[in-house]
Order: C-alpha cells, then structure tokens, then sequence
C-alpha cells in the first residue's frame, strides 16, 4: 500500500479493521512503519460507508459491515513488504461525567432529589446524556468554563464532576449509547480536559 496522494482516480477501498493499535501484535508490527492517518469524528466514526483523504492525500472509500464501527487506533490497511499502514484516528472530545455513585449510601428520598436536581441542570442546558453504572456522560459541546459555571451555580450537594476525553469513554458504552452521545455532540468540538479531581458541593 502507498501512503502517499495516489494518482489515479480510484479510491482505497477499505472493507474490513484488520485490528488496533492497542494490541500488542499491531504495536509491534507498526512500531517502525509509516502511518498514514485517517482523521474522523464524532458523527463519521459511526458511519459504516464513508469516504474521506488521509494526512497524506490518499483519498479513502471505506465499506464495512453494517453495525462495524471505526474506533481511534483501528488499523484499516497494512502492506507488509513496504512497512506502511493506514490507521483511523478517532476525534471525539471531551466528555463532562457527573458521578452520583457516592449517593448510593444516601436515604432513597435524598437520592431522588439529587438525581432530579442533576436533571434539571443538564436538561435545562439542552446537553445530550448517558446515564451509566452511577454516572452521567455528557459531551462538552460548550466551553468548559460554561459547563463548570453552570453546576457550580446548581450546587448539587454530594455530586461530583470532571472531565475526560471521549475516547476514555467509548469502552464503558453499548454501541447505541456511543452513537447517542457523540452523534448528539456533533462535529468539532474539542477542549483541553481539565484535571482531576473533580469539583464536589458539599451540604
């Protein structure tokens, strides 16, 4: 495979994720390779069929398997003898998660509040949420500072908040929760992650 702007007019066809770059095979094999990188985001990365130009310029025509998703670090082609590779490069940015576990002791009435309060915050901002395993994701489609400003001013006692980056995300979530939250983001969003620990209001 040639990394490099091909000439002619036929795309690179790419049918299948022959792996990732997290594993310990392919991190092998690409340690000394050149990488081409093909950069998608949020919204693309769901798609199954999509055609997009890499870093280098070679235009790419990818058609897999329907429910196949792109993930960051998916290796997409891999030629052998001229030690080069096409990895996707996934840019999801950042999510904002709410975590409600330390509620779990709390009195069932005292739960209930808290939850309809952290509702009210996110909903009145119109965010998109995923509710998982005692936590809420919620893609910063804003800047930061507003999304700090906002539970600041709620002060929800006993809830704490932080940011990470999307892609820290993604393995925590069934497909179709992914593709809500990131989907519902949009494109083009992307903050620096502001470091833990995560701010917590106290009764």
């Amino acid at each position: 495979m040639e990394t490099g702007k091909r000439s002619d007019a036929a795309p690179l066809r790419v049918s299948a994720v022959l792996g990732n770059t997290s594993d310990s095979d392919w991190s092998v094999k690409l340690a000394a390779c050149r990488i081409d990188m093909l950069h998608l985001d949020a919204v693309e990365a769901q798609r199954s069929r999509l055609r997009k130009r890499t870093d280098c310029g070679t235009d790419v025509a990818i058609g897999l398997e329907r429910g196949v998703q792109v993930r960051d670090g998916d290796v997409l082609q891999w030629d052998e003898s001229a030690q080069t590779a096409l990895v996707a490069r996934v840019d999801l940015g950042d999510v904002m998660v709410i975590d409600l576990s330390t509620l779990l002791d709390e009195p069932a009435l005292t739960v209930l509040s808290r939850c309809v309060e952290v509702g009210h915050a996110v909903g009145n901002q119109h965010w998109p949420a995923v509710v998982k395993a005692g936590q809420v994701y919620v893609p910063v489609t804003v800047a930061q500072e507003t999304m700090e400003s906002v539970m600041k001013t709620h002060r929800i006692a006993g809830v704490s908040w932080w940011f990470v980056p999307g892609a820290d995300v993604v393995p925590l979530l069934a497909p179709q929760e992914a593709r809500l939250l990131f989907a519902a983001a949009g494109a083009g969003h992307s903050h620096q992650p502001a470091p833990r620990p995560s701010h917590e209001e106290t009764t």
